[in-house]
């Protein structure tokens, strides 16, 4: 696993946010900005196997989690790291289409998922299957302009979600476990980092009663 820290860098919501959609804008002001998920990561986990971990180790960590039990948070995934992100099926015709986020956020030596992973890739990879999130792109576009929102990095990623709790699982590679944070992703925003128009929107709930409906 590519192990980079996330860029969770948080630009004032008056800029970032300010024709988001009122039900992502309100659940986003309920939510604690994150400045740093690899610090975050590194708290929640607590895994004291380094040569200094001090004997509080282990209590501060559960102290740490027990202090974001039914906390809310808010973090910005720059269009430079958001390699979670890839194109799904584009409509010619109307121009419809679906982005696939893979709701695994790593930051440093750990991953925060949507739900615990039920195994590992090859890589030591969490494998998810994708959110998927759908928009219309403006008039004029075709698939050329679509796609070329990846090859170019243009995607930013903005994420609202809950920590629930701690999962390992042993590497494929090498010894040891990997370890992440389940957690409940309750909102995405996609938006064009250039421009700053929204691509598309995911909510938990929405996904839950389609799912029901099937």
């Amino acid at each position: 696993m590519n192990r980079f820290i996330l860029a969770a860098a948080l630009l004032l919501p008056s800029l970032v946010l300010a024709d988001a959609d009122p039900r992502f804008a309100r659940l986003r002001d309920q939510a604690e900005p994150l400045g740093s998920l690899s610090a975050f990561l590194d708290k929640y986990v607590g895994e004291c196997s380094g040569l200094f971990a001090g004997m509080g180790c282990r209590d501060a960590a559960e102290a740490f989690r027990k202090q974001y039990e039914g906390k809310r948070l808010y973090m910005i995934v720059g269009e430079d790291v958001a390699t979670m992100v890839r194109p799904g099926p584009y409509q010619p015709g109307s121009g419809n289409y679906v982005i696939e986020v893979t709701p695994a956020f790593p930051g440093g030596a750990y991953v925060l998922t949507h739900g615990a992973p039920g195994q590992l890739t090859a890589n030591d990879q969490p494998l998810l299957p994708p959110l998927r999130v759908t928009g219309t792109t403006p008039p004029g576009w075709n698939a050329t302009d679509f796609m070329r929102l990846f090859s170019s990095r243009q995607v930013r990623l903005q994420v609202i979600f809950a920590p629930q709790t701690l999962w390992g699982m042993e590497r494929k590679q090498g010894s040891g476990k990997q370890y992440g944070v389940s957690a409940r992703v309750e909102a995405l925003l996609l938006t064009n980092a250039r421009t700053g128009e929204p691509l598309g929107l995911w909510f938990a709930d929405e996904s839950a009663a389609k799912a029901k409906k099937k």
